[in-house]
């Protein structure tokens, strides 16, 4: 038995083909939409790569623009064959073809599915790839002279001012970074060997952050060095100032925007996913009952349309009975 028989006369077989070849012009526009998506979002993190450890996101926005461009040719093609079944003979030209393009569609409509799904899983990876990379990236904020890492300071001063945070977690964490070269250190002053010898690891820590940490809108001249020593500055209080530095950590930022885009690209791609399922369902349909109005031999009379010409229960014992059967005719053998 047919499973979600419809019957169809010509008039909305007719309807049906002009609506899915309408339907298939506007999924093109989606696919371009997805594929541009993927490639925005692909774009964004390569922007901030060298803030990420090693872990590669790539395949995910590569699964992404890979099926916003396929979509944009299988729908193309799919506007074609609807746009033929109005006329009983050009269909002729597409009925060995559909079904394999049926079933094509479904497994890419498939990928399409696992590509938004994996948007939503990234974030528990992306926090501990932002955690690591950005530990990194302040560890060698001080190496402008060393070669691959001179260009660090710029990035992670960039990050700060864009996204308006400080540090990794909050601005404490360059406490206990040394993120002030050598080179600029004047050893000649005891105050400044003494710190050094001071560290187990000779490092040269202050209770200070860089320039790229100071709040905009904060009233007063930012206060970047000896930002706990209340007693340094004229009315000052480091436990109820909050406007001074900004108090968000750049890996919060980070994960907040990057969830915020994954998430958005996830659920564009679920819709997409959802319309694309509804066009192959009628494509289905529409070719169904155009094999069946071939079979009757009368262009013009009323044919049905199904999604499956037998139910999954029929199918089974049918597939049984022909394996038991197979191996019945093995043993005799």
């Amino acid at each position: 038995m047919a499973v979600l028989r419809v019957k169809f006369t010509k008039g909305q077989r007719d309807k049906l083909a002009q609506m899915l070849w309408l339907l298939n012009w506007v999924s093109v526009m989606t696919g371009i939409i997805l594929f541009s998506l993927g490639l925005f979002v692909k774009v964004e993190f390569s922007k901030k790569e060298e803030l990420m450890a090693d872990r590669d996101f790539q395949p995910v926005l590569n699964l992404l623009i890979a099926v916003g461009l396929i979509a944009c040719i299988i729908n193309l093609l799919g506007g074609k064959i609807c746009y033929d079944c109005v006329d009983t003979n050009k269909f002729l030209r597409w009925k060995l073809l559909i079904l394999p393009y049926i079933i094509c569609s479904f497994f890419f409509t498939g990928c399409m599915l696992v590509g938004a799904l994996m948007c939503y899983s990234m974030q528990e990876e992306l926090q501990e790839s932002l955690a690591e990379g950005l530990r990194d990236v302040m560890r060698y904020y001080k190496d402008t002279d060393s070669p691959g890492r001179c260009f660090l300071k710029h990035t992670m001063d960039l990050l700060q001012i864009q996204f308006q945070c400080c540090g990794n977690r909050d601005h404490r964490d360059w406490f206990h970074i040394q993120w002030i070269s050598n080179r600029y250190l004047d050893m000649s002053k005891r105050e400044v060997v003494d710190r050094l010898h001071s560290n187990v690891e000779g490092k040269y820590l202050l209770d200070s952050v860089p320039f790229s940490c100071c709040n905009t809108n904060s009233p007063r001249p930012c206060i970047q060095y000896q930002i706990t020593n209340n007693s340094a500055h004229f009315n000052y209080d480091y436990l109820t100032e909050d406007l001074n530095l900004w108090k968000r950590g750049c890996h919060q930022a980070l994960v907040e925007y990057y969830t915020k885009l994954m998430h958005s690209t996830g659920s564009t791609g679920l819709l997409i996913w959802l319309f694309e399922l509804s066009i192959l369902t009628g494509v289905r349909y529409l070719q169904t009952a155009m094999e069946n109005v071939l079979r009757q031999g009368d262009p013009e009379s009323e044919s049905d349309g199904w999604l499956l010409e037998n139910s999954l229960k029929t199918r089974i014992v049918y597939h049984l009975q022909k394996c038991a059967f197979i191996t019945s005719e093995a043993g005799e053998e």
